[in-house]
């Protein structure tokens, strides 16, 4: 049964959101009713008509700010929130019922800082069913795990004391990208348990063409260094993170390197033939698991990981150069 005592604080940080967040509020409405829970809408400097949205759903408290970013904004709605837990969701997800229950019920051990759900889609684009079954691949990773060190906003919990101790989400991460997994790092390394909870679904739009999700791919990675380079030993091995995604990221290089070997030497076992050989490999496990759930995601897995590899390379070369250039900056001109 779920421990009531407990006063609890649900933060959504906003920007241009009018077309999504009613659905997410009236979602929630629903799980708060007669309840010690509060629901806060951080509107970072919207244009458009999300402050008028807001204001049809009474109970809910609007704080409107210049914009500053999702980091700065949650970072306010903690300060600003009157629970001792606090929940995080983004404006285009609509925590499924129960979500709330399933949120809270892991604080009624007090060892319990941190809370991570999932996400689900009621999309048919490819893309957007490949995305979830990729999600859920990471979720099997969790699923048996006594504590995790990965915790995602779209579906985020924390003890508010300790969240404030850590002075919430790192701002220099002017987007909604990887500052929840170094803050996530942050409290892993002070020993702080965190867990998943697997029933604690938020359904949530994906990208809906493959174009996007490269996309998505390529900025999540560029980002993922430089929470990477604040928690180093995360570089090596965290909750979420598949090992054999990180090996397939020398797929592109290998596989350059590989043709240019080809043209010089002339082997009799093509070298390219080898690294595709052995890349395909590294994603038939994979590719088994996608196929029961969806046969055609399963098929098509193996070309998707591959350009899914290349994306991330990408983004990783241009965010160890963007961090470079950050630390030089900071070195020439230190505050």
């Amino acid at each position: 049964m779920m421990m009531e005592a407990k006063s609890a604080s649900i933060i959504i940080p906003t920007f241009n959101g009018a077309s999504r967040i009613g659905n997410c509020l009236t979602a929630l409405l629903d799980q708060t009713a007669g309840r010690d829970i509060e629901i806060l809408v951080i509107d970072d400097g919207s244009k458009d008509e999300t402050g008028d949205v807001v204001r049809r759903y009474p109970t809910v408290r609007l704080i409107s700010r210049a914009n500053a970013g999702p980091a700065a904004a949650r970072n306010l709605g903690a300060f600003e929130a009157r629970g001792e837990i606090l929940l995080f969701t983004d404006d285009d997800c609509i925590p499924m019922t129960g979500w709330l229950d399933a949120m809270l019920t892991p604080f009624e051990s007090r060892e319990v800082v941190g809370v991570k759900g999932t996400y689900c889609t009621r999309q048919r684009e490819l893309a957007a069913r490949f995305v979830q079954v990729e999600y859920e691949d990471k979720y099997r990773l969790m699923a048996d795990l006594p504590s995790i060190d990965f915790v995602d906003t779209y579906s985020a919990g924390f003890r508010r004391e300790n969240f404030l101790e850590m002075n919430g989400y790192d701002t220099s991460f002017p987007v909604a990208c990887a500052e929840d997994v170094e803050l996530s790092y942050r409290m892993s390394a002070r020993g702080w348990k965190m867990v998943f909870a697997p029933k604690a679904v938020v359904c949530h739009t994906h990208p809906d063409s493959f174009s996007r999700y490269l996309k998505k791919k390529y900025k999540f990675a560029f980002w993922r260094v430089l929470a990477v380079r604040k928690n180093p030993s995360k570089g090596v091995k965290d909750s979420h993170t598949p090992q054999v995604m990180k090996l397939q990221l020398l797929f592109a290089p290998a596989l350059v390197t590989a043709a240019v070997f080809d043209l010089i030497v002339r082997p009799a076992v093509p070298a390219t033939a080898i690294v595709l050989g052995a890349f395909v490999l590294s994603t038939l496990p994979f590719a088994a698991r996608a196929f029961a759930k969806d046969p055609l995601i399963g098929m098509l897995s193996p070309a998707i990981l591959a350009a899914r590899a290349c994306a991330q390379l990408f983004g990783v070369v241009a965010g160890v150069m963007f961090a470079g250039r950050r630390q030089a900056e900071v070195a020439t001109n230190p505050r």
